[in-house]
């Protein structure tokens, strides 16, 4: 670790072809990245391909999720690698460093930066990659005291506990004039989802916040880039909050695509996981329910493979993008949203410019498009008569 200092200077699969090989910038030494979360699957994964590649690793441990032991033993497998004399892990054990610490805390976080810097000299790169995932409509989370928690849980989880990890590091990428910030949200950034309200307000908080913060830091020359995969790569690999269901909203009673049954099937594909109905005789319909999905190994490989080539693709580039939304169907998707923004814009872009108190050119180009278009029909009918 000194030496770092002195050399500084059957699950649902997306695809059905193969993620190439991981792809990493150009870069002259290892970089250190610093992960706000790293017991979920996508980032063990990741985290074997940036020791793989000679990389150092700050692996922080949510204090709420390493004592669960289905949720951390992927991790702890990935230490055991790490201490073992296996000719492919050795110096792993040297390149990683585990860090309990609660995002929700801000000391907790400067600790964890400070720790950081201590032990590998420096940060390169921050992935924010923290999630969970609270279901229920906006009247759902309405019905007590308990669901009205489960959206500031929700804030404290998606918004704030990476904000304190952004606010710690800052410091340290503005003394070394360099740095990455890398936030994992989905494509919720851009489209709602009923039933995922407060994650969607959530993660738009979240990268409103980092759209605003690009500015402030670039002259510091740090890079901000929002990754976007498919609302479902975090939902799947991340604790899924389930509040009390009211009637209303049962998929009989209402048209709207429900994401619960859409996550319960899924769950349910697993004893272990499976959710039960709400018509179930020993089912308590007041109760908030969570669960950690589990995928077989094989399915939650290709659910994450495409997001970790992202990750290690752009982390650390000399001029990465803002956005990058990970996959042909995100892609797509978003496409269609932002057709419809832009549809509706020139619908309306009468109505935008009429109490324009400034001539500006748009509205210059709306009075001369619509006397056009007027002239057009008036010339399709021809001449209207009117009676002397």
């Amino acid at each position: 670790m000194s030496e770092r200092k002195a050399t500084e200077s059957s699950g649902p699969a997306r695809h059905s072809h193969s993620i190439p090989a991981a792809s990493f910038p150009t870069h002259n030494s290892p970089r250190t990245w610093f992960l706000t979360s790293s017991l979920t699957p996508l980032a063990v994964r990741l985290i074997r391909q940036l020791l793989t590649h000679g990389d150092y690793v700050v692996a922080c441990l949510p204090p709420n999720e390493i004592e669960h032991d289905d949720r951390s033993a992927e991790f702890r497998e990935l230490v055991n690698e790490c201490k073992s004399n296996r000719k492919d892990r050795e110096g792993w054990k040297d390149r990683i460093r585990s860090i309990r610490c609660d995002g929700r805390i801000m000391g907790q976080c400067s600790a964890a930066v400070a720790e950081a810097k201590h032990i590998f000299g420096r940060i390169d790169i921050l992935l924010c990659c923290t999630s969970e995932a609270v279901v229920g409509t906006v009247e759902e989370l309405s019905t007590s005291p308990t669901t009205q928690n489960l959206v500031r849980d929700q804030f404290e989880t998606i918004f704030f506990s990476q904000v304190n990890f952004i606010k710690a590091s800052l410091p340290t990428f503005r003394a070394q004039h360099t740095g990455h910030i890398m936030i994992l949200t989905s494509i919720g950034g851009h489209i709602g989802t009923p039933g995922m309200a407060i994650y969607t307000a959530a993660t738009w908080a979240l990268e409103g916040f980092c759209d605003s913060l690009a500015y402030e830091v670039a002259p510091f020359n740090i890079k901000v880039t929002i990754v976007q995969p498919h609302k479902e790569i975090q939902s799947l690999t991340n604790k899924i909050v389930f509040a009390p269901p009211l009637p209303h909203y049962d998929s009989e009673n209402n048209p709207a695509p429900s994401v619960r049954d859409m996550l319960t099937n899924v769950l349910n594909l697993n004893p272990e996981t499976a959710v039960g109905e709400p018509s179930d005789a020993d089912a308590d319909v007041d109760a908030v329910v969570h669960r950690y999905p589990k995928l077989p190994p094989a399915s939650m490989d290709r659910l994450v493979g495409e997001t970790v080539y992202a990750l290690t693709a752009i982390g650390g580039h000399e001029n990465p993008p803002a956005r990058h939304i990970v996959g042909f169907e995100g892609a797509e998707a978003v496409k269609e949203k932002l057709k419809t923004v832009t549809e509706e814009l020139e619908d309306f872009v009468e109505a935008s410019v009429a109490v324009d108190i400034f001539e500006s050119e748009l509205k210059n180009e709306v009075t001369q498009g619509k006397a056009k278009a007027e002239g057009k029909a008036e010339g399709a009918t021809g001449p209207s008569s009117t009676t002397p």
